[in-house]
């Protein structure tokens, strides 16, 4: 079987393509840049309709996933959420039709940032979106783009929850903690403590991609990736304290404390589950010792 992963160098494509490979697929990628001396990685800007259905040409594969995105939501231009993301998206879906029209399966990762900041508990598909800023609105426009495929592509939609692990950039919250807690920092600022979130382990999220990618009953559905279980930004420092024996000085900036911000938000796991088989990301301590290994 031969796996095709947009955005293969990223953080996400990174871990999917080591999954797929131990799993014996064939591996191919879409980056940006050349790389020369390979041939399983083909450069390919979404925007560029022509190099993306030469590059599919080469890579002829039975089953994409699509992670490649533009996902810097204090990104500063508006417009670039939506040519890439919905444009780009739109453009390669294209090309896979004409391309590589008997593919057995397409997943895509929108987010599941297209439920919005507004709604407190656990979401499932169910819970109607409320995007709040340019890139989910450009993921649920992705969503519903998406669907004029439908009859062409065998299409898989995913709605990824908060997940970290070993590599993630240092942008991102909890390897922000964990490189603090690394180099034995005195203090930290942050915003609310107490706000509980959803957090998967990014080897666990790369497993459910493969079973998607293998599941029959997956085709045609939109699905929520993440834990089930919530944990607060005071836990994880707790739990990191814990590990390290290291105690740090939080300080609680109010630049980083969101007005309305709900208080809990995770999301359920269950159609992924009857979609998969069972299916769980790792406890959060264990990716937190991961990480402060790695």
């Amino acid at each position: 079987m031969r796996a095709l992963i947009t955005g293969i160098e990223g953080f996400t494509g990174q871990y999917v393509a080591a999954e797929l490979e131990a799993a014996g697929y064939q591996v191919f990628g879409l980056c940006n840049r050349a790389h020369p001396g390979t041939t399983r990685i083909f450069p390919a800007d979404l925007q560029d309709a022509r190099a993306l259905k030469t590059a599919i040409t080469k890579a002829a594969p039975d089953v994409v996933v699509h992670l490649a995105a533009l996902a810097f939501v204090a990104h500063g231009d508006a417009a670039a959420f939506y040519k890439v993301n919905v444009i780009g998206t739109r453009n390669l879906l294209e090309a896979l039709a004409q391309a590589a029209p008997h593919a057995r399966r397409v997943v895509l990762a929108s987010s599941a940032n297209v439920y919005g900041n507004q709604q407190a508990g656990m979401l499932d598909e169910q819970t109607p979106p409320n995007p709040a800023n340019d890139y989910a609105v450009s993921k649920l426009a992705m969503e519903y783009m998406a669907r004029l495929w439908h009859d062409r592509l065998p299409m898989v939609i995913t709605r990824p929850f908060n997940y970290t692990g070993v590599g993630q950039s240092p942008a991102f919250l909890l390897p922000k903690i964990v490189a603090h807690f690394q180099r034995r920092a005195e203090r930290i600022e942050l915003g609310n403590l107490d706000v509980c979130r959803d957090f998967s382990d990014v080897r666990a999220v790369a497993q459910a991609y493969r079973r998607l990618l293998e599941a029959p009953a997956a085709i045609g559905q939109t699905v929520n990736l993440c834990s089930g279980r919530t944990v607060s930004l005071r836990e994880v420092l707790t739990l990191t304290e814990q590990q390290t024996g290291h105690p740090m000085k939080i300080d609680v900036n109010p630049a980083f404390v969101r007005q309305n911000e709900v208080h809990t938000l995770g999301g359920s796991p269950d159609l992924l589950r009857r979609l998969i088989g069972d299916w769980h990301s790792p406890p959060l301590e264990e990716t937190l010792a991961w990480m402060l290994e790695g």
